[in-house]
Parts: C-alpha cells; sequence; structure tokens
C-alpha cells in the first residue's frame, strides 16, 4: 500500500470500544499487519487540557475546544501516518462529536461546520448495543466523566450514534454498524479485521466532511 489507512472507532460509553480495539490491533499483528492506534482527544497538551476540563467547559465552548485538539491530531498524528502509508486506528472521531456535544445541547450544524476539516476516516466504526448492556459496561467501569452519570445516557447515545451514523453515510463515508450486545470483543474485532482487510486499498486523498450547506 503506497498510502495510508485510517479507520475511526466510536460507541457510546461503556460498548466495550478500548477493549475491541486492543483486541483488534492484536489480531492484525497476529495476520502481520502492524496497526498505530491514536485516541481522542490526543494526546497533546491541548488533548490533555480538553479532556482533563471536559466537565467544567460545556456547549459551544467545549464542542471549539475538542475539534481544535482534533485539528492538532490531524496535524501531528494522522496526516503523517496517511501520507506514511500507515494503518491508522483512532479510538473517537468525529462520530463522537456529533453524540456527546449533542447530548450538550450543541446544533449538529454548527458540530458539522467547525470540523468540516477534518479528514474523513477510510471506515468509521460505529459499535453499539443495547441500553442495558451499555448501562452495565458504565456501572462497571465506573462514571469517569460527566456524560456517564445521566441515567438517561445509555439510550440517548445508542440513539445519537444510530443518527451520527446516517449522517456520515449520508456524506460518502464507509460506515461499518457492529452491535456488540451479543458477541465477544474478539468476535467484534475480527469483524472490524475482516472489513479492513476487505477494503484496504492504495490510498486515494482523504476528502474533508461537507458542511450542512454543501449536502
Amino acid at each position: 500500500m503506497t498510502g495510508g489507512f485510517f479507520v475511526t472507532v466510536d460507541g457510546p460509553s461503556g460498548v466495550g470500544k478500548s477493549t475491541t480495539i486492543a483486541e483488534l490491533q492484536r489480531l492484525l499483528a497476529s495476520q502481520g499487519v502492524d496497526a498505530l492506534l491514536t485516541t481522542e482527544p490526543p494526546k497533546t497538551a491541548l488533548g490533555n487540557f480538553t479532556r482533563q476540563n471536559a466537565s467544567n467547559l460545556r456547549g459551544l465552548t467545549l464542542a471549539c475546544m475538542v475539534a481544535a485538539a482534533r485539528y492538532e491530531h490531524v496535524d501531528t498524528t494522522v496526516t503523517p501516518a496517511m501520507n506514511g502509508g500507515r494503518l491508522l486506528i483512532s479510538d473517537r472521531y468525529i462520530a463522537s462529536t456529533l453524540v456527546l456535544q449533542r447530548l450538550d445541547g450543541v446544533p449538529l450544524e454548527f458540530l458539522l461546520d467547525i470540523n468540516q476539516h477534518a479528514p474523513t476516516p477510510d471506515l468509521a466504526v460505529i459499535l453499539t448495543a443495547g441500553p442495558a448492556t451499555i448501562a452495565e459496561g458504565i456501572a462497571t467501569a465506573g462514571v469517569t466523566h460527566r456524560f456517564r452519570s445521566d441515567p438517561d445516557g445509555p439510550s440517548r447515545e445508542v440513539r445519537l450514534y444510530g443518527e451520527a451514523a446516517a449522517v456520515l453515510e449520508g456524506r460518502g463515508v464507509d460506515v461499518l454498524r457492529v452491535d456488540s450486545s451479543t458477541a465477544t470483543p474478539s468476535e467484534v474485532a475480527g469483524r472490524i479485521a475482516d472489513a479492513i482487510t476487505a477494503r484496504r486499498l492504495p490510498s486515494v486523498p482523504s476528502q474533508v466532511l461537507p458542511t450542512s450547506r454543501e449536502s
């Protein structure tokens, strides 16, 4: 492959996303495929500030901070990985913004506008599960940020991630939806690995996410 391949993995809190990504990297490595993992917010000064203050910053302010950290992530990690021909897997990307910031009351159109210059992934994976399964995952992991403290959060996140997937698909993004309700992390990782293998082609220049006015 002469260019990179960009995969993003998003999903509701407690859906097992981080565990699945770790299993995906292990599975790909067993197949001789070297995958570079990254996360959002990125582990930079700006990304760490955004993460540490996500409980204090809200609404439009937090949405702008998340977008700013994303553009830094693109400059420091995503673009170099694509130029270097790497397989890059990001734990969270635009789909999470289209959910978490909407939970904070930010309009969808505003989120699309401020993220319009972020390159779209070659494959956007959206994990989902039933609200009860997600609530159980949150209870096991603990309330690590304010978005997990809402008792109605699981059902709202499931609905909004479905809407986010539809928005991305409507803008030409290749979306893989995976229900992890009755699947193990290994099984979910296997489905994602198969999808990567099927789609991983010589790089085509990444598009940017169109604004709502361009759709």
